[in-house]
């Protein structure tokens, strides 16, 4: 067994946040050391929970069609690592899902992002998401992903794919305008 096996079987045997959890744990990740490209989500949903399958939802697929690539790329590790906030569906709250459970981070980022060694594109989705992987002044979401250029080639700040967020881009029709067609370049630019 390698490293990085060795490594997502400690993360899917995590129990770290087993009592603050509504349906137990279920770790979701996706990670090979040739992956180049990263996604960075918030934490599964319900769905995910319950088939294991990252992004197997309404999100997934509107993710997917952001990329403009297939399931069967976004589902090849070797290409695609998919490492959320929150490995574990955080349960839900007033207005949707609850936030990453904060022990994952802490307890298993560094040491997985350490193993992808031809990383070439973060996509960083979500506040939770952007709050972890950018520094710099504190921004809003709509900010952070209006100034996606400053972060290009290697990371992109994006909303997150939800149907939630149907209003968020009607009011930003810059994002499908003018980031998606970047987006899909690169990401066909670093797969190619």
């Amino acid at each position: 067994m390698s490293d990085v096996e060795k490594l997502l079987k400690q993360v899917r045997d995590c129990r770290l946040c087993e009592a603050q959890l509504p349906l137990g744990p279920r770790p979701v990740v996706q990670l090979d050391p040739d992956a180049r490209i990263l996604i960075v989500g918030q934490a599964p949903g319900r769905k995910v929970h319950e088939t294991g399958i990252p992004f197997n939802d309404p999100s997934g697929k509107r993710l997917r069609e952001w990329l403009g690539i297939s399931s069967e790329v976004f589902y090849d590790p070797q290409k695609i690592a998919l490492l959320p906030m929150g490995f574990c569906y955080p349960g839900t709250g007033k207005s949707g899902d609850l936030p990453p459970r904060p022990e994952c981070a802490k307890a298993w980022r560094e040491p997985l992002l350490n193993q992808i060694k031809n990383l070439q594109l973060t996509l960083v989705i979500g506040q939770y998401a952007h709050a972890y992987h950018f520094s710099g002044p504190k921004m809003s979401l709509t900010e952070r992903v209006q100034h996606w250029q400053d972060y290009l080639p290697n990371r992109i700040p994006l909303p997150h794919p939800s149907p939630r967020n149907n209003l968020w881009l009607r009011r930003n029709p810059w994002f499908e305008a003018e980031l998606l067609p970047v987006l899909k370049a690169r990401v066909t630019e670093v797969l190619a």
